[in-house]
């Protein structure tokens, strides 16, 4: 049975799965790959950070009475990667791959760095204090 670790937590490594693989494609000069996969990663980027945002953080918040702890870093870090994507798009569409490797690195650590807190604390606290965690996995699933 997932439970809302599990399942966030194998939504990250898809995510890193296909922003490697537009890593690579990129180093490889390979544009067709790197635009079909950078299109992968920032549709499930988007996805997921929604799901968060929308659904997981608010129940997360409402449970606990916590407004301003964790779910605020998250957030604040998820427009950080936003922001780094949105350059990252316009260096892509101009096939700067210097100016992309470069932001993929920074893009990169901030997602190790967040993913981490996620798993290990967030999501861990959010299984353990939502009365009904099942049915908020189900509504993030559905999302």
């Amino acid at each position: 049975m997932d439970t809302i670790p599990s399942f966030m937590t194998a939504q990250h490594r898809h995510c890193d799965d296909s922003f490697i693989a537009t890593e690579s494609a990129v180093s490889a000069s390979n544009w067709i790959q790197a635009d079909s996969q950078w299109s992968v990663f920032t549709t499930d980027l988007d996805s997921h950070l929604q799901q968060e945002e929308t659904i997981l953080f608010p129940a997360f918040e409402q449970a606990t009475g916590m407004t301003m702890g964790p779910t605020q870093v998250m957030r604040a870090e998820h427009a950080q990667m936003r922001q780094l994507v949105a350059e990252m798009t316009q260096a892509l569409s101009a096939q700067n791959k210097d100016q992309f490797l470069g932001l993929s690195e920074t893009l990169m650590i901030l997602m190790q760095q967040h993913n981490m807190k996620e798993e290990q604390m967030l999501y861990p606290m959010t299984q353990a204090h939502l009365p009904d965690a099942t049915a908020v996995l189900q509504q993030v699933k559905a999302y």
